[in-house]
């Protein structure tokens, strides 16, 4: 049987995916990808023939959730089906390698990033080498008992360079891959909404994060491609297409001609963006051309950084009308000792006036930020800060996340590293949400003692005066969840638009897939 040659219908195969909606749509091209080659999709874990699990591996909580759901699917193979193939893809994978195929070696193949278009392949030779090993005794083990071991020995480094002599393991140490609108595609999403990738990979220096080291540098889609998945979307009765990157703001530069150095400071982006020829790809320009399609939907834009927004993108964003009132820019800190050990780029001042600008420009703007806290060397001087900056700035919606440590970054190697219980203290003494979970307006309040501001969407609030000029309020962007019961005017059908709440721990109904939002 050629690579190319199709799986039989008889072949069934779920899939449990987690982490991100970046994440999210690698598992709807896969699951594209294996609906194109003839495959059945099943909700049925038992009954599969294969059983893929896309794995997130950005902060120590998402490697545990990650290693838990691979063992469990391992422990529902031995109880129920042992002829089924395990399967394990994404960043798990692309960051640890070779060694995560010793710490797990019940798993029949390993796949990376740039694997998720060969899925059907990879799929067929799971099933073979499952064939294969039930020739041998297979010994039982207990899933739920290794977990915490499995995590606790993965190793402090980045995966080395993959070996060509195990084929149980494909990926690439440097992924390029970047889908387009050609790539088969089964939405995981409500009919109503879907996420629109235009970009792979980052080019930040973040001394927190491993993203660029297990995702790859900056790709740009092409802006043609973006528009014509958008036209797609929006004949198949998408009314909100959300767009999606590791950042969107710096969607575009990366094509630029004679691109060198670094343009991740907001003085050299700037100075990038004004020397571009006219005509040249940017996130404004891309926003203006999906603005143009015809139809009632919004866009909603996620994954800004604060670094890379110019004048032109605020500009664009206030003209546009189908481009909803409502942003996503993590800003991670606000002193500046903070900022400048977190390689932000950004300084206190910068993101004030930005702020200003972005809310003097576009009236009724939703802000959306995430803050760490507990990052090394962080003081209570440090910490009092970042609260009075969000008592001051009144966030329209807010995450708070406990810094994790992440082996092979520098600020795991910074001096000053906080005691875990440490970092829990000040949120509990300040009433803040539980790490990871967002504040609505009406939690914003009562932690930080003021009034919400005049129209926000409030819990008892019964007022929505933020409206699409089509489509009436801005709700919450899909992907965030709302811990607790949700406001009444956020619930059910607004202006013919379901408006389903996400919760921590939301598991979906369909695929086997389960859902995580893990932050930036």
């Amino acid at each position: 049987m050629s690579d190319n040659q199709k799986l039989t219908n008889s072949v069934k195969v779920g899939l449990v995916s987690l982490g991100c909606a970046k994440n999210l749509v690698d598992s709807e091209i896969m699951l594209g990808s294996l609906l194109k080659e003839g495959v059945e999709i099943t909700n049925d874990a038992e009954s599969a023939d294969a059983i893929i699990v896309n794995t997130c591996s950005f902060i120590d909580s998402s490697r545990e959730e990650s290693v838990d759901a691979i063992l469990e699917a391992d422990a529902v193979r031995d109880a129920s089906n042992r002829n089924q193939a395990l399967i394990v893809a994404g960043c798990l994978t692309q960051r640890y390698g070779e060694e995560l195929a010793r710490l797990i070696p019940e798993v029949d193949r390993f796949m990376g990033i740039d694997q998720v278009n060969d899925i059907a392949r990879i799929v067929r030779e799971a099933i073979a080498q499952r064939a294969d090993r039930l020739t041998h005794p297979i010994p039982v083990r207990n899933s739920r008992a290794r977990s915490a071991q499995v995590v606790q020995n993965l190793p402090t480094q980045t995966a080395p360079v993959p070996s060509e002599s195990n084929p149980l393991i494909q990926y690439r140490k440097r992924p390029v891959y970047v889908p387009d609108y050609e790539t088969p595609r089964f939405r995981l999403t409500p009919s109503h909404f879907a996420y629109l990738k235009i970009a792979e990979g980052c080019n930040h220096p973040c001394s927190f994060c491993h993203h660029p080291r297990m995702r790859g540098s900056h790709r740009s889609r092409p802006q043609s491609d973006i528009v014509a998945e958008a036209r797609s979307l929006v004949a198949d009765g998408v009314r909100e297409i959300n767009l999606i990157s590791q950042d969107s703001t710096y969607y575009g530069l990366d094509l630029r001609p004679d691109r060198k150095g670094s343009i991740a400071s907001p003085a050299n982006f700037s100075a990038a963006t004004a020397s571009l020829p006219v005509g040249s790809t940017t996130l404004s320009s891309l926003l203006r051309e999906l603005n143009d399609i015809e139809g009632e939907f919004w866009i909603r834009l996620l994954y800004t950084h604060p670094a890379h927004w110019t004048d032109d993108l605020i500009d664009t964003i206030a003209s546009c009308q189908k481009v909803a009132r409502y942003i996503d820019m993590p800003l991670q800190h606000i002193h500046p000792a903070m900022l400048e050990r977190m390689r932000r780029e950004t300084s206190k001042e910068y993101i004030v006036n930005l702020i200003q600008k972005i809310r003097s420009a576009i009236p009724n703007i939703t802000i959306r930020t995430t803050f760490i806290v507990g990052f090394p060397g962080e003081t209570e001087e440090f910490f009092q800060e970042l609260m009075d900056f969000v008592r001051v700035t009144r966030f329209e919606r807010l995450g708070v996340f406990t810094y994790s440590n992440e082996e092979g970054t520098p600020a795991s190697k910074m001096a000053n590293q906080i005691h875990p219980n440490t970092k829990k203290t000040p949120r509990k003494t300040n009433h803040a949400t539980p790490a990871g979970h967002l504040i609505p307006d009406w939690q914003i309040s009562h932690w930080l003692n003021y009034p919400c501001a005049p129209g926000k969407i409030g819990h008892n609030s019964g007022i929505i005066p933020r409206k699409h000029p089509i489509l009436g309020a801005w709700p919450p962007a899909p992907e965030f969840p709302q811990p607790g019961r949700p406001p009444a005017s956020e619930s059910g059908t607004r202006h013919g638009l379901p408006q389903p709440i996400r919760r921590p721990g939301y598991r979906r109904p369909y695929l086997c897939a389960r859902y995580r939002n893990c932050g930036r």
